[in-house]
């Protein structure tokens, strides 16, 4: 028991390739198994159906996704090709944070028994097992080695074993069961008087390069200097007791206190204590994960940012100083000022961390660094600092969505870990997230600071793949050739005369715009893209109505842009429309029933587009039109071989890809005219561009 608490991510650049494969398995083994001794917490299977946190998925997703991950990431890096369950691979695909592509309609599915998802996660452990064992194996591994893939699906249901117990700490008590593993600390006392003292300032360094040691997360590569002002922090972080006297000063009911933000989520929440406070008789009790306590008040308070906030502004009222959060620069100026190891080179958790100690917090006194106390551990520690990447930064093309969604200025980053945040989580090097009235096992300490806080206001985006498309769908125009997602979305709609225009589908809709222009024509058009980096700019222009990007000149020069659905006249067709995240092999079912689907550069970019094709026809109502444009550029970077439609030989003799089409599509779509073709233009620099010419094909279901 005691060793599967305690377990460290592994070190990638040393040893043997067999004693490497050893150790992989066995951290694999270890996560999968603390995994499934979480939910064992859950008192019935009824437990896995409830929906305690509104803003994220019921227990029985949790439980399947961190299995599912494993096998959609392996097929994303082409490793394997074979899905285990295709429909459950669709369906706890995505589902981490309430964006809008995370789909948390339960109106849209019909969840598996528990035994059913116990039975398939077996067989993905059976098959990781044998993966592990199996895949060549040499180092150092890095980010772009199979074997990268692999840790990332063990350090991903890691994370999760953290949002999961947040998840099963907000069930009701009598759902859940307290078991040994789970054993909480007993130690509580008088809570100690906090105090601010002298931090040094001095430079920072953050951000790993690609050969680092350990597995890392996208937005923690890159550079990262800044320098810090002397400034001072508290010594503890706040504990239940000091946050009780803001509470008593009806802090809660006290608007000045609030940001605009803060003060909207405490008039929607009606919140009036921290969360995991119990009123009882005059009193207060504790929920931890799986009991409730009585009031432990040395030990941590836990809120959101916006909770965090809020004392702040009345602690800084009351001493007549600046006080607020600390920024993610001065946290980490705080932690490099003591001498801690860094997991997994420590001998023993220097904090309450890694669940080397307990299932909860601890006293805010327990774990000592120099003068101040828990620099790193017991809860996570809010920032002033909304995430975003380092000089440098690039996705992991495996895992797009991992970070990029939260760069929206929306989710600050929190520091230092909490008693179950293990493997990356519990490094120095991790950056996580959340949105601001987002309830983890967090809390804060606060800081005295003159220096100014930098938060960005308007991101401009400057994922160099987005920026080109967002000049695609919503700049200029070039060598007077139409904009092409505006040409397909009109040349699609002509086909639709004298045939039903209730519902489009835009396929591959990248950034949004098709989406859009066929809401002008339709009651309702659903846009989906396999990537989250595209899928938030469209969401963004439908939320905002505006979209801010990076255009390159040449070199190191940028410009600047900014787009607005205004500009197009589609301001007025947002409520039409709706985006998700989603393979276009693998759609869930509630995608269907559509009268057109516009699939347009998509098919020479999937992974399986003979699949696509011969199911895409269930779908469409029937009579429904299927329009399809691609410049049928086959590579193996993107589509194995024998997964090509066309542009092969057959049987000695030249297959085209229209070749291919035809004799996939005929069992139940006939073709609609003739073949056309459609130019569009890719803005690279100033001076480069990319001038393709598609072909546009429609086909008509009749079967």
């Amino acid at each position: 028991m005691t060793d599967l608490r305690n377990t460290r991510t592994p070190i990638l650049n040393t040893g043997t390739p067999e004693a490497k494969r050893k150790e992989i398995l066995d951290y694999f083994h270890k996560t999968f198994t603390l995994d499934e001794r979480l939910y064992d917490t859950l008192a019935s299977d009824d437990a896995f159906y409830l929906r305690a946190e509104p803003l994220r998925h019921p227990p029985i997703f949790y439980l399947g996704h961190t299995g599912v991950f494993y096998i959609n990431k392996l097929i994303i890096a082409k490793i394997i090709d074979q899905r285990i369950n295709p429909a459950f691979e669709s369906m706890f695909a995505v589902g981490v944070d309430e964006m809008s592509w995370d789909d948390l309609d339960d109106a849209h599915y019909e969840w598996p028994t528990v035994a059913a998802v116990k039975a398939y996660r077996d067989e993905v452990r059976a098959f990781m097992d044998h993966t592990i064992r199996n895949l060549p194996l040499t180092l150092p591994i890095t980010w772009d080695h199979p074997f990268w893939t692999i840790m990332m699906g063990i350090e991903h249901q890691r994370i999760h074993l953290e949002t999961s117990s947040v998840i099963i700490r907000r069930m009701p008590i009598e759902q859940v069961r307290h078991l040994p593993l789970w054993d909480i600390c007993e130690e509580s006392g008088t809570a100690p008087d906090n105090d601010l003292l002298p931090v040094s300032g001095g430079q920072v360094m953050l951000g790993k390069s690609k050969d680092h040691p350990l597995y890392g997360w996208d937005n923690e590569f890159g550079s990262h200097t800044f320098d810090i002002r002397d400034f001072e922090a508290s010594r503890y972080l706040v504990s239940n007791r000091e946050y009780l006297g803001f509470v008593e000063d009806e802090g809660y009911t006290t608007k000045a206190l609030w940001t605009e933000e803060g003060w909207n989520w405490v008039g929607y929440s009606t919140a009036r204590h921290p969360i995991f406070w119990i009123p009882s008789d005059g009193d207060w009790t504790f929920r931890t994960m799986t009991r409730i306590i009585p009031m432990p008040w040395d030990w941590p308070v836990e809120v959101n940012y916006l909770e965090a906030k809020a004392f702040c502004n009345w602690m800084a009222a009351k001493r007549g100083k600046t006080i607020r959060l600390p920024t993610e620069d001065e946290w980490y100026r705080l932690r490099d000022l003591h001498d801690i190891p860094d997991q997994p080179y420590w001998d023993h958790a220097p904090g309450n961390l890694n669940l080397e100690h307990w299932a909860s917090s601890c006293p805010v006194n327990r774990f000592r660094f120099g003068d101040f106390y828990d620099i790193i551990g017991n809860v996570w520690q809010w920032t002033e600092t909304p995430i975003t990447g380092f000089a440098g930064f690039a996705v992991h093309p495996v895992y797009d969505d991992f970070s990029t969604p939260t760069f929206d200025t929306r989710h600050n980053l929190i520091k230092g870990g909490s008693w179950i945040s293990t493997g990356n989580e519990a490094t120095r090097d991790s950056r996580y997230a959340f949105r601001r009235h987002f309830f983890q096992h967090a809390g804060f300490r606060y800081v005295a600071s003159e220096q100014p806080v930098e938060l960005p206001e308007a991101m401009y985006e400057s994922d160099l793949a987005v920026s080109q498309y967002c000049e695609a769908h919503y700049g200029e125009s070039y060598f007077n050739v139409e904009n092409f997602p505006l040409q397909c979305a009109r040349l699609a709609v002509a086909f639709m005369e004298g045939r039903p225009k209730k519902r489009a589908l835009d396929l591959g809709c990248a950034v949004g715009r098709a989406t859009f222009e066929l809401a002008r024509t339709f009651d309702f058009v659903n846009g989906l893209d396999f990537s989250a980096r595209f899928i938030r700019i469209a969401f963004q222009m439908q939320e905002k109505g505006v979209t801010h990007y990076e255009r390159l000149e040449e070199g190191e020069i940028v410009s600047y842009h900014e787009r607005h659905l205004a500009d197009f006249g589609l301001d007025t067709v947002v409520d039409r429309v709706e985006f998700f995240q989603a393979d276009a092999t693998n759609l869930k079912p509630q995608f269907t029933g559509y009268d057109l689907v516009l699939a347009a550069n998509l098919i020479d970019r999937l992974y399986d587009p003979k699949k696509f094709l011969t199911t895409i026809h269930e779908r469409l109502s029937m009579g429904g039109v299927l329009v399809l444009t691609s410049p049928y550029t086959w590579l193996e970077e993107f589509t194995r071989r024998e997964h090509w439609v066309g542009g092969i030989r057959k049987d000695g003799e030249p297959y085209t890809t229209l070749d291919g089409l035809k004799d996939l599509l005929a069992a139940h779509f006939q073709m609609i005219g003739t073949p056309r073709d459609v130019e569009f233009v890719i803005r690279e620099t100033r001076r480069k561009f990319q001038h393709t010419v598609s072909q546009m094909t429609a086909w008509e279901r009749i079967k």
